[in-house]
């Protein structure tokens, strides 16, 4: 009975021991964690300390906390560090780095791949690209993860699995800089994830869309127009092996249709098979139906290219040129 009283008291000491050992570790690894950031925020600070161009306030308010927030939330040391350094070189304003900060923060926060704006910014100081655009460039590829993570949210909702959710959410938003209609990019996913198709599959129909855009943009289809295109080239496709093709057909549909002015004004080519066209001396457009107008007291004529005697329109009416 003394022994077995024994046993339990020496248990209770053990699990005694064993949680205060891992309330111990658990307290050492906080303290370090926390240590190593602020060595890391020291390093930072060092480097805003070398340049004149940035206040206490600069520093103390606006700069030191957002990076804190920044290596808190997962972001690299190595790649803040670099954006640091590439601002204090090119002398970029106290303001505009924390505008860059908020919008990598922001992503970050909300789950999506911040990495990706880090690259654009730090690819935008290697090519000495003003700040605004640099801003402005990944303020649009903010937007583009979160259209992109929405098209990906709404396809689970209805019930498909998608696998390679992070790098979905990428490949959907580089189609999206490309202008590629979100609609379209939605209708891809939802159908190739309906059909069993791979990733690898739905990400080279997305980039094949990103290119069929940018030749719809180089034709000169505008954003609108490009929109409507793709938007009736995917009612008309029942799986995603054909959306490409009816694409490029329809583009080049539109294409053709665009050489055709509104009124029935043609856009003749300057030159056939045959030769060069026929086309008044003013190069105004010849309407469909339509010859070419002649000049003032001369008709055209059959052989000669001299003109003959000018004769009074109550006279005589001008007769198409023969082929």
């Amino acid at each position: 009975m003394i022994l077995s009283k024994n046993k339990i008291k020496f248990k209770l000491i053990l699990s005694l021991i064993t949680l205060l050992t891992i309330f111990c570790f658990a307290i050492f690894a906080f303290s370090a964690e926390t240590a190593t950031i602020d060595e890391q925020l020291e390093q930072l600070r060092s480097i805003l300390d070398s340049s004149s161009n940035y206040s206490d306030f600069h520093k103390n308010q606006m700069l030191l906390p957002r990076l804190k927030d920044l290596l808190e939330s997962g972001i690299a040391f190595e790649s803040t560090k670099e954006i640091i350094e590439n601002s204090v070189e090119r002398s970029l304003n106290a303001y505009n780095i924390k505008k860059v900060f908020d919008i990598i923060l922001e992503t970050q926060q909300e789950g999506l791949p911040a990495e990706n704006l880090i690259n654009k910014v730090n690819e935008g100081f290697a090519k000495n690209v003003n700040k605004s655009v640099i801003i402005s460039v990944i303020s649009t590829k903010a937007e583009n993860l979160k259209k992109a993570n929405e098209i990906l949210n709404e396809a689970r909702q209805e019930g498909l699995e998608i696998n390679g959710g992070e790098d979905m959410v990428e490949i959907l938003a580089d189609s999206l800089e490309n202008d590629v209609p979100q609609e379209s990019l939605s209708w891809l996913l939802k159908t190739g994830a309906t059909e069993g198709k791979r990733m690898e599959e739905i990400s080279e129909i997305s980039e094949e869309l990103s290119y069929l855009s940018l030749l719809a943009f180089d034709s000169g289809l505008s954003p609108e127009e490009i929109s409507l295109l793709f938007k009736k080239s995917t009612e008309n496709c029942s799986n995603i092996g054909e959306i490409c093709e009816n694409i490029q057909n329809d583009l080049e549909t539109e294409i053709s249709s665009a050489k055709i002015e509104e009124g029935g004004t043609v856009k003749l080519s300057t030159t056939t098979d045959s030769g060069t066209l026929p086309t008044s001396s003013t190069g105004s457009p010849i309407e469909v139906g339509e010859t070419p107008a002649q000049e003032a007291g001369e008709a055209p004529t059959e052989t000669s290219s001299t003109p003959e005697p000018s004769t009074s329109p109550a006279e005589e009416t001008p007769t198409p040129p023969e082929n």
